[in-house]
Order: C-alpha cells, then structure tokens, then sequence
C-alpha cells in the first residue's frame, strides 16, 4: 500500500446498505400489492436486471443513460416480470428510495480512521444529483464525490478509473479502489489502480488476471490493516 494517496469507494452496496435497505422500501410495497413472493429475491431480481441494463448502455457506446432512468426501465422490467400492477409513479418512487439509504454500521468510524491518512473520495455509478441528495441521510464526509456520469459509462467500463483520477490529478496507481462488488475491483486494477475487495458476502474471488490487492470481510478490517488496529 505504499504510495497510496487516496481511498477510492464503490458507494451503493460498499459503503451503503443497498440490499438490505431496499427490501425494508420494497417488503411494505410488495404487501400492499398483494404479492406473496420475497422481498429479498425482488430485491435481487431488482439490482441485477439494472446491472444488466447498465452493461448494456455502456457497451453501446451512445450517449450515457442516467443511473434514475437505468433503474425506471429495470423496476419496470421486474414488476412486469413479477405479474405486480404498477403506476409510472410507484416505479418512480421505488428508485428515488435508493437516496435515502443507509451505511453499513461499521462505515463511518471506518472512514474516520482512514481519513487520518488518506483522502476518501466516492466513484459511483449514481447521478451526480443523486449522490449529492443522498449525503443529507447517509451522513458520510468524502474529499471528493464523482459520479460516472463524469466519462459518459458506467463502470467496470475503464474510462469511469481513468475519469476519476484524472479528475484527482493522480496516478492510477496512486489510488486504491475499495468494492464489495467482484467487477468493480476489476475493472480498476484492470484500469491501474489498486484495489480492496471487502468480501462482506464471503464469496470466492473469481480467478480473474485482475485480482485484489487485498481481500478483507469488512470495512473495519480495511482500516486497520491500513491505519493499525
């Protein structure tokens, strides 16, 4: 870790409890509609088809499609999918949810501890705007917040690292890059950065080319293998 200038987080799922506060928003929607199906397995089924669909607007190469508008086609994709009647406005609410989540518990006196050494800066696939309205609920302090939005992709598309540091004034690796999410720490060592795969799900690391600097169960683990226990 030597050299390392910043700490550079995935926010949505990383630092944020994507999963779990999306299904305390969806379990009271889905009961109201009358749907006996689990609110964890329409959460999942949620964030993967948006995952998909997000590939899929990088890969096109046109004009980057907002992370709101990404999330309106996919919760429609998966309520259509799930049989649930719904208004335009449900759809809406739903994905305007995802700013008002909160951070795991162990985040921010994590941040803190890291901040003593480094710079904390955020790269998320999120709308600017939506990264900033989120700040007011999860209550966390970054040096600096960059949206995707920045290189016209979503990540792991390489221009996302490359934006994001060129927007720092650092070198790739200068830069370690901290996920819960396999492709996400890919895509930034494969880019040039360094990378910390916080294995909160205790899932097996992919025998990618492109393989963490550091593997870690949780964010309290990352900052004291940085900063000392």
């Amino acid at each position: 870790m030597e050299g390392i200038k910043v700490c550079m987080f995935d926010q949505y799922g990383t630092l944020v409890d994507m999963q779990g506060g999306l299904i305390e928003v969806a379990r009271p929607y889905l009961a109201s509609k009358g749907w006996a199906g689990s609110a964890n397995s329409f959460v999942t089924w949620w964030r993967r088809t948006h995952y998909e669909n997000s590939m899929i607007d990088a890969l096109l190469g046109k004009q980057h499609i907002p992370y709101r508008s990404i999330g309106h086609l996919s919760v429609t994709q998966v309520l259509r999918r799930a049989g649930i009647e719904h208004t335009r406005a449900e759809v809406e609410a739903l994905v305007e949810s995802i700013v008002r989540l909160k951070p795991f518990p162990e985040i921010p006196a994590a941040l803190d501890k890291l901040r003593s050494k480094y710079q904390i800066a955020v790269l998320s696939n999120g709308d600017p705007d939506m990264l900033e309205d989120a700040k007011a609920y999860h209550g966390l302090a970054y040096d600096f917040t960059i949206s995707v939005a920045e290189a016209n992709a979503f990540k792991p598309h390489v221009a996302t690292y490359t934006k994001a540091a060129e927007i720092l004034g650092l070198r790739m690796d200068e830069i370690l890059f901290v996920a819960n999410h396999e492709f996400d720490c890919v895509g930034a060592k494969a880019a040039g950065m360094r990378a910390a795969f916080i294995d909160r799900r205790q899932r097996p690391f992919a025998e990618w080319p492109y393989q963490p600097d550091v593997i870690v169960p949780n964010m309290t683990a990352l900052a004291d293998m940085l900063i000392g226990g």
